[in-house]
């Protein structure tokens, strides 16, 4: 008789792969943040994607704008694994960029891994894009006029992109670069890479000499690799590491600008640091901005610092250089 199923990965204890390849993942999160709801910003969920049950949330300034409303994509972090626009930091975050940048804010779920390995996270958030693209060619699609004509700026999209977003966004910017996806009348104008969750075989230095946050390690981040790179992929896929052995080249690629955006205490810096570096060398157009003593998710945790203001300011200012 053959042994019981064990635990093989353990996340926090809300997700456990066990060793027969079942899954339990909890609900309960208890998150102790508090939602905003100050009546500045107005959101609304909608379905863009009916085979896989995804969602995403839309979030408009209640204040009436002179000219159209620019679309800022907010993918959210979790490590692959986790998280939602429902989840409370992540709607903070896009009401508080809805709020003072004066735009559209779209954050699309995506399929969380281990049930559905990468690259369904991408996939879900080309299928996002393609949504709005519906949206710029046919009008009102169960908005119930919502965003009435003259509302959005179709010409005027950016994608940003958290943590493990972040790591989507770089893979969004790869495929529209390489123009396998098509969204006309659409046109992305730029991205916003905030810590990108990248990694690779060999180690940085802030990963070999900071390995430990106040929350977040290095062991944690290993933890989330196994459970979302493709079965049998090693630490330098191309989905883990953008310059690894088999990665796609990005010298002869039409990469939009891009804003990198890191923590100098992060274990990640050096990494996101390192990419932002060999993109520029590739001639690519890149604005990296480190922060001083700030750790992984010092922006999204913290909407309303005075670190997260400087954030949206240099958001703000990367927009608008990018939107001409």
């Amino acid at each position: 008789m053959g042994s019981l199923p064990h635990v093989v990965e353990d996340c926090f204890g809300l997700l456990k792969l066990y060793s027969d390849g079942s899954i339990s993942r909890s609900t309960n999160i208890n998150f102790n943040i508090p939602i905003i709801d100050d009546g500045s910003v107005l959101w609304k969920d909608y379905v863009f994607d009916k085979h896989h049950n995804l969602h995403l949330r839309l979030y408009k300034p209640t204040l009436a704008s002179l000219t159209k409303l620019p679309v800022l994509y907010y993918i959210h972090a979790g490590g692959f694994c986790f998280g939602s626009r429902t989840f409370p930091n992540f709607h903070n975050i896009c009401h508080r960029l809805a709020s003072e940048l004066g735009v559209l804010v779209v954050a699309p779920d995506y399929r969380l891994a281990p049930e559905h390995r990468l690259p369904a996270a991408i996939d879900d958030t080309i299928s996002s894009l393609k949504w709005l693209q519906t949206l710029a060619m046919h009008g009102d699609i169960g908005c119930d006029t919502w965003l009435g004509d003259g509302v959005v700026d179709f010409d005027r999209v950016f994608v940003m992109g958290d943590s493990s977003g972040g790591n989507v966004a770089h893979h969004v910017a790869l495929r529209l670069g390489m123009g396998l996806v098509e969204l006309e009348p659409v046109r992305v104008r730029g991205y916003v890479l905030l810590s990108p969750f990248f990694g690779g075989s060999v180690k940085t230095r802030s990963e070999e000499e900071r390995p430990c946050e106040v929350f977040w390690n290095l062991d944690m981040y290993n933890r989330f690799w196994r459970l979302s790179l493709p079965i049998g992929g090693t630490k330098d896929h191309p989905l883990m590491n953008p310059f690894g052995p088999s990665s796609p080249k990005l010298a002869d690629l039409n990469l939009n600008p891009m804003l990198v955006v890191v923590g100098s205490d992060e274990i990640l810096k050096d990494r996101v640091e390192d990419y932002a570096k060999k993109l520029k060398e590739l001639g690519k157009k890149i604005e990296y901005v480190e922060f001083e003593g700030k750790q992984h998710g010092f922006f999204t945790d913290h909407p309303f610092s005075e670190v997260a203001e400087r954030v949206i300011q240099i958001i703000e200012d990367f927009m608008a250089e990018n939107s001409d």
